[in-house]
């Protein structure tokens, strides 16, 4: 059906607003969980715990989009709703288990593996159901509700040093599944819109009809050619883009000592991160079809700028001012993901064609920062590794500066296509009128006869 533009989607928003801060909240604000992991797990016979302590946050992150694809097809079968519950009872469990546990090896599983999982399976369902809701105000609708994690990224970094400075980290942690408690409730407005009569007797009578491999596993999207450089290009670009989230903090103590708030950082971020959401998601709105993806080649371009400056700042206003830049780019980065999904591939196939993406993604967003970790242990800082997090997305965006002229003909032969079918057919249809014609009136000749 025709996108309503508004009514019980407003809600469905909010609903999607609060998914994308609770996840990339918790998500964004691992420097301040990954100190004072260290501070409790480390000890100073253990030359590589930077290194050991990363993969907590990293393998969380790169879980999130390497179970993607998994959630596109349980999407698709089961809906968005009973998907977005679902996962968030899952991150609610693994949450919970993780302040629990006594050793660094157990939040491997706990908090890596288990509440990343259910996070990606209450997240992609936020971003498919608003193209149900919305078209023509989608791009707008995606910057707000992306917005979401910029208003936790700000809030939750102050809220977590508060809460690791009176209890301890594990207390903490259960704070933090309230956040997730709610994202359970809110998987509830994921409503379903009814295309139609049949579906409607279909789904009264509950009945499921288990699709084909074909449709399970649509791999059809990566025929298009613009996808398929797009879902490449992009996580080439992201290697070292998740390292400032992790490492930052504690490049800072290295560098600042404990003179300076570092949270300000991420504020910093979290702040300029919406605003940019805001601004790009409704200029996105504005620019049409596939050149939308010129705003990720300048995001990435001046992302990569911002992670080589990091090292380059001796006086914290300077970093201060670089995490400002960042963010705003950061922003424009991940509010129009989806809008230029939709563009590329079509609403049909959107679902998987997300999954997919940031399944790729997840690659590159896991070994990043813990490559920068064992730089740091072997180095002692983490110059060079801000130094090398700034050169994937120079080229990632360089790759795709093709996209919208390569998907621009790749539409003008597809329009070609049906026209010819439709002169065919139209001549077949006058062929077979013809010979029925003929065959009819000598037929009616003999009955009058008679």
């Amino acid at each position: 059906p025709e996108p309503p533009e508004g009514g019980w989607g407003w809600v469905v928003m909010l609903a999607a607003m609060w998914c994308n801060g609770a996840v990339f909240g918790i998500q964004n604000s691992c420097g301040v969980l990954f100190v004072s992991m260290l501070r409790l797990f480390g000890g100073s016979e253990d030359k590589q715990m930077a290194f050991k302590t990363a993969w907590v946050s990293s393998l969380s992150m790169g879980m999130v989009f390497f179970c993607s694809p998994i959630v596109s097809i349980f999407t698709d079968l089961f809906g968005c709703r009973k998907v977005a519950v679902i996962g968030a009872a899952v991150g609610l469990a693994g949450l919970l288990a993780s302040s629990f546990v006594s050793t660094i090896e157990p939040l491997y599983f706990t908090y890596g593996i288990l509440f990343a999982c259910g996070c990606s399976f209450a997240y992609q369902p936020s971003l498919v159901i608003l193209g149900h809701y919305f078209k023509k105000r989608l791009g707008l609708v995606n910057g707000i509700v992306t917005a979401g994690s910029s208003l936790f990224t700000v809030s939750l970094p102050f809220l977590l040093r508060v809460l690791l400075d009176s209890v301890d980290l594990f207390n903490t942690l259960r704070v933090l599944c309230i956040l997730m408690f709610i994202l359970f409730l809110a998987g509830f407005t994921y409503r379903p819109l009814v295309s139609s009569t049949k579906d409607k007797e279909g789904g009264k009578k509950g009945k499921f009809r288990f699709p084909t491999d074909k449709k399970i596993c649509n791999f059809s999207v990566f025929k298009v050619l613009s996808y398929r450089i797009w879902a490449f290009g992009i996580p080439a670009a992201l290697f070292g883009y998740f390292v400032p989230y992790v490492h930052l903090m504690n490049h800072v103590k290295d560098r600042f000592g404990d003179n300076v708030p570092e949270e300000v950082l991420l504020l910093c971020l979290g702040i300029t991160s919406g605003v940019g959401r805001l601004i790009f998601g409704r200029v996105a709105d504005y620019i049409p079809g596939a050149k939308k993806i010129y705003l990720q080649v300048a995001s990435f371009f001046f992302i990569g700028l911002m992670s080589m400056m990091i090292p380059l700042c001796h006086v914290f206003g300077a970093l201060i001012a670089v995490c400002l830049f960042m963010g705003l780019f950061d922003g424009c980065f991940i509010c129009i993901m989806a809008p230029i999904a939709f563009e590329l591939v079509g609403a049909q196939d959107v679902s998987q064609a997300i999954g997919f993406l940031l399944g790729l993604m997840s690659v590159p967003m896991t070994v990043g920062p813990p490559i920068a970790g064992l730089l740091h242990d072997k180095l002692g800082t983490y110059d060079v590794a801000f130094y090398l997090a700034g050169v994937p997305p120079l080229i990632g965006g360089a790759i795709l500066c093709c996209i919208p002229w390569i998907h621009e003909r790749q539409k003008l032969k597809e329009r070609a296509k049906p026209v010819d079918g439709e002169t065919t057919e139209k001549m077949l249809e006058n062929e077979s009128t013809l010979v029925s014609n003929t065959i009819e009136k000598p037929t009616g000749e003999l009955e009058s006869g008679i």
